[in-house]
């Protein structure tokens, strides 16, 4: 058996703005880079698109009019099956020695399709803790239907734990489970008896750098930064709340700056005093947004990685997160950035951030250093490794029966 394994790819999302596109398109220049071979099966605007590059093969489909919005940005397709056939097939010419699925979408049930279909070994990881969305989303659903507080609260709840149990039932299918952080490895392994091991994420240091910052150092008016989904479940209206508690301290010496979209956005518009809003922002722009921010705010409680984190802290920009989820992990405390258990805390640490220019300085210096730790070529040496004992575990379990 070569130690290059030839994957099939399925990617909930690649053309998106989110963590999993950025997330798989780094896994593709990799890919490519290193000569791994890669099928990667995703969803575009072309109806059905075979294309080649370097030892990146790319197949697209088209979502179709039966798609309904999961996102600002991202469809599901009821009827992505239809290509089912053709994309067997072409999985089969390509032949794979294991099959990768990043997650319950349209285009991930096609892959798992496959994977069994073909016999072929199946790694799903998991990004996203879809369950917290849809219990969030459900409360934001009844709150506006002035549902009283404990039966909203007991019924997202309920929402929640079945969104879970779903969501683990999918991943049961898998030979080998990914997950972005020690506390969702736990958790995944426990719960699907599956070999579950940590799939982290690297850092263009390059494209992320304290360069191209164009304001001024230390600056007149601190620019308080976020990047992300503009979503219920990044508790992005905590950054009103936020901004309320600053101004009320008398640091009227901050700005707000929001990178990004979503349903919140125009609730955030009229609601915030300092916030500008620079919409979805990719390349040098993204990274300029993040070279300008003084501090990076990411109240986030859900995320399961956190990406943003990486990429401000690459930039040179201390951050300040909350200490539920995976954020909390690319955080050194007090040193690299603070994480923060209540809201309280907080809203203090940004507060005393903004007070110091001399504590921001020192903790973007630390924060870039961490960063520069992440490397995609050892998040893919790492893929290879469970790719392989994929494979070994699918010959056991096929030896035995």
């Amino acid at each position: 058996m070569a130690n290059t394994p030839r994957v099939a790819l399925f990617p909930d999302a690649y053309h998106e703005a989110n963590g999993v596109a950025r997330t798989v398109q780094m896994l593709e220049v990799t890919a490519r880079r290193r000569g791994l071979p890669l099928l990667l099966v995703r969803c575009g605007l072309s109806p059905f698109c075979l294309q080649r590059d370097g030892s990146v093969t790319t197949l697209e489909l088209q979502r179709g009019r039966w798609s309904f919005p999961l996102d600002a940005d991202l469809n599901f397709d009821l009827w992505l099956w239809r290509y089912a056939r053709q994309v067997r097939e072409h999985v089969r010419a390509f032949s794979p020695h294991v099959v990768h699925v990043t997650g319950p979408s349209d285009v991930g049930q096609l892959g798992v399709y496959v994977a069994k279909s073909l016999r072929l070994p199946l790694v799903m990881s998991w990004h996203t803790n879809l369950h917290e969305y849809a219990g969030q989303r459900w409360a934001r659903l009844l709150d506006r239907f002035f549902v009283p507080p404990r039966v909203r609260e007991q019924t997202s709840r309920w929402v929640e734990a079945k969104s879970l149990w779903a969501t683990l039932k999918f991943y049961g299918y898998a030979d080998v489970c990914l997950a972005p952080n020690p506390e969702l490895v736990a958790l995944v392994a426990q719960k699907t008896g599956k070999p579950t091991y940590l799939m982290q994420r690297g850092i263009d240091a390059e494209q992320f750098h304290p360069r191209h910052r164009s304001r001024p150092q230390p600056p007149s008016v601190v620019r308080l930064g976020f990047v992300g989904r503009l979503s219920p479940e990044k508790n992005v209206r905590f950054l009103a709340v936020l901004e309320r508690e600053l101004l009320a301290q008398g640091l009227t010496n901050i700005e707000f700056r929001i990178v990004g979209t979503g349903s919140e956005r125009n609730w955030l518009a009229q609601t915030m005093q300092t916030a500008t809003f620079a919409g979805v922002q990719h390349g040098e722009r993204l990274a300029r947004e993040y070279a300008d921010f003084d501090i990076f705010v990411f109240p986030s409680r859900t995320d399961t990685y956190g990406n943003v984190v990486l990429e401000a802290a690459a930039s040179g920009v201390p951050c300040v997160v909350m200490g539920e989820g995976g954020p909390k992990f690319l955080v050194d405390p007090d040193k690299s950035g603070v994480v923060a258990y209540d809201n309280a805390a907080f809203v203090a640490a940004v507060a005393e951030l903004v007070r110091s220019a001399e504590r921001r300085q020192a903790m973007g210096s630390a924060a870039r250093m961490r960063a520069l730790q992440a490397s995609w070529e050892k998040v893919l040496d790492e893929l290879c490794l469970a790719y392989w004992t994929a494979c070994t575990t699918k010959s056991q379990s096929t030896s035995e029966f």
